[in-house]
């Protein structure tokens, strides 16, 4: 797909320096500068239309809260840029919305009033694809060591060693790497007419493009089928790649597909979807438009909102 790397937090080029990771006292002997997350939310700057990742020295007050060591990121015209989780800080009021769907709430910490802590979900499309590639890579890599503290294989307490990009057993010795995992998601036509569905929690009006795990031992084309039918009854054909979104909520890869539909009739799996749908090419466009309340559009930012507007426009070539 000629137009795959506009997708949100993909296409920025960076450079993730994996060479160095490891290297004993990078951090000390080399320096840079640091992203900060809360509870996976990065700090940024700036007003709503026009967000900033901010990147402060690593000797930061703010760093005293950190919950581990750092994490390389990458690096950004020769500086290194590394991210720290300071989950260990406590606003002095808390939110209730915190952890919910889509967090409305912002926090100051009183050591960088420049700033505030910003659910990703939320600012996704106001960053720069650079700064959102940042944001994700950090959010995502913390929160697999906030999950995987302790060894698969013996359960002892696992060290954080290569900058953060691995941790290793100190009792059986096995090695352990950041968690991934692929997820098709798929825009399925019938004509004129696409597949689209919504969860049960969703907001009111809410649909997206199908999507479900792919399975071990499974391909990608298999997974899109297989994940249709089990979830609407509906039969699909011939399936391509698209594109590919990394989603750090938690820890996937979303792998866009089109498929073609051979069956028409929807039997709903009522523990998966709460409603699907078959929708024209006429409706989705009212739905980007704001013109129908019973069918609001995929988020922005997400890859099931560049595949349907794609489709729009005739450019899923």
């Amino acid at each position: 797909m000629r137009h795959a790397e506009q997708v949100t937090f993909g296409g920025s080029g960076l450079d993730r320096a994996a060479e160095l990771r490891g290297t004993t006292d990078l951090l000390a002997d080399h320096g840079g500068q640091m992203v900060v997350l809360w509870n996976g939310k990065p700090l940024v700057a700036g007003e709503d239309r026009d967000l900033t990742l901010l990147r402060l020295p690593i000797d930061h007050p703010v760093l005293k809260d950190a919950v581990r060591a750092p994490i390389l990121l990458g690096r950004e015209e020769g500086v290194l840029t590394w991210a720290a989780d300071i989950s260990a800080w406590e606003p002095e009021e808390a939110a209730e919305t915190l952890g919910s769907f889509v967090d409305p709430s912002e926090q100051k910490h009183p050591q960088a009033p420049e700033g505030r802590f910003a659910e990703l979900r939320r600012i996704m499309t106001r960053l720069t694809a650079r700064d959102a590639e940042l944001a994700a890579t950090a959010k995502a890599i913390h929160g697999w060591h906030d999950s995987h503290g302790f060894c698969a294989r013996c359960g002892a307490a696992s060290d954080i060693r290569q900058s953060g990009w691995q941790r290793q057993c100190p009792s059986c010795n096995a090695p352990h790497f950041p968690r991934t995992d692929p997820v098709v998601i798929m825009l399925i036509t019938r004509g004129n007419r696409c597949l689209l569905g919504r969860s049960p929690g969703w907001p009111e009006g809410m649909y997206s493009c199908l999507a479900g795990f792919v399975e071990p031992g499974e391909t990608i084309e298999a997974a899109v089928r297989r994940e249709v039918f089990e979830e609407s009854g509906v039969r699909v054909g011939p399936v391509r790649y698209l594109a590919s979104q990394p989603w750090a909520f938690p820890s996937s890869l979303m792998i866009g597909c089109h498929g073609e539909a051979e069956t028409s009739e929807i039997v709903l799996d009522p523990v998966e979807l709460e409603d699907a749908r078959w929708v024209s090419r006429e409706d989705v466009a009212d739905a980007a438009a704001g013109l129908r309340p019973d069918l609001m559009p995929a988020r922005r930012g997400a890859i099931a909102h560049f595949m349907l507007r794609a489709w729009l426009a005739d450019r899923l070539d």
